[in-house]
């Protein structure tokens, strides 16, 4: 990279660098040559796991950081677009305090990206989409199906998330708009989904519907936490669409793979093939 380009990469500041999505952003950031900081609480947290990860940031060139200078502000609000939701609660309140915070950053007139990158693969995959068995890995014979599993969600590999993120913070087409993420080979129902992994594993799974309303009920009177959660965030993806519902207003929004064509993500087919 020469002296110039170097000077024109904007330097990046990470909150929440040590989580489940800020750790991939770091190193995103640091991979395409930004002057990468995270903002952390503690340089010396009790967590070994936090500290060894701290420590890699370090030897990959990030400074820690405990002041906030910010020229562009991209919010954690990483998942469906907070605006376009439509559930029930514990999932509807969260979503609101997003939706209210974009309000204030607009109203303010903050410079401004907002991250809509759908539904996390690491979440969502391992369960080949089974909401109500995540962090349990592939079903060997039985799948839940919420709704008639025909609506179409966005499954993002979270290295990819990173990547386009990282991409749009120089991007003057990124500014005061909403970066969405559709890769067109990671937009599937539940049903192509449980089909792909059928025909990638030989196995036939016998898939139990759970109608709207059934899944309602559920959410409101018997799921405890966190599945409550998990429930309600499934209605509005995989019942009633709301990844995909949409076409995207190219006033407010802009798609992550029609700006950066450059960008090989992963695709659902990759990710399944992991799970052999």
């Amino acid at each position: 990279m020469s002296s110039v380009e170097e000077t024109l990469k904007s330097r990046v500041l990470v909150i929440g660098g040590t989580g489940h999505i800020g750790k991939h952003l770091v190193f995103a950031s640091i991979r395409l040559g930004h002057s990468t900081a995270i903002l952390v609480r503690d340089t010396t947290p009790s967590d070994p796991a936090k500290v060894e990860l701290l420590k890699s940031f370090i030897e990959s060139g990030a400074a820690l950081l405990k002041v906030l200078i910010i020229m562009r502000f991209m919010p954690s609000e990483f998942g469906s677009d907070v605006d376009r939701i439509n559930t029930v609660d514990p999932a509807k309140s969260l979503y609101a305090v997003k939706a209210n915070l974009r309000r204030l950053i607009e109203a303010e007139g903050i410079p401004h990206t907002y991250v809509t990158c759908n539904s996390f693969a690491e979440t969502y995959l391992p369960s080949i989409g089974d909401v109500t068995a995540v962090g349990a890995g592939p079903p060997s014979n039985k799948i839940t199906v919420l709704g008639d599993g025909n609506s179409k969600a966005v499954f993002m590999v979270e290295e990819d998330i990173a990547t386009y993120t990282m991409r749009a913070v120089d991007d003057a087409r990124t500014l005061n708009k909403i970066l969405y993420m559709r890769p067109p080979a990671n937009v599937l129902s539940h049903n192509d989904l449980i089909s792909l992994w059928e025909k990638k594993s030989g196995r036939t799974l016998q898939r139990v519907h759970i109608p709207e309303e059934e899944v309602f009920n559920w959410i409101k009177v018997e799921a405890a936490f966190p599945l409550n959660i998990l429930l309600s965030l499934a209605l509005s993806i995989f019942v009633r669409g709301d990844q995909t519902n949409f076409n995207i207003d190219p006033t407010i929004g802009v798609e992550a793979t029609k700006l950066y064509p450059d960008v090989n993500y992963t695709t659902v087919d990759d990710f399944l093939s992991r799970l052999l």
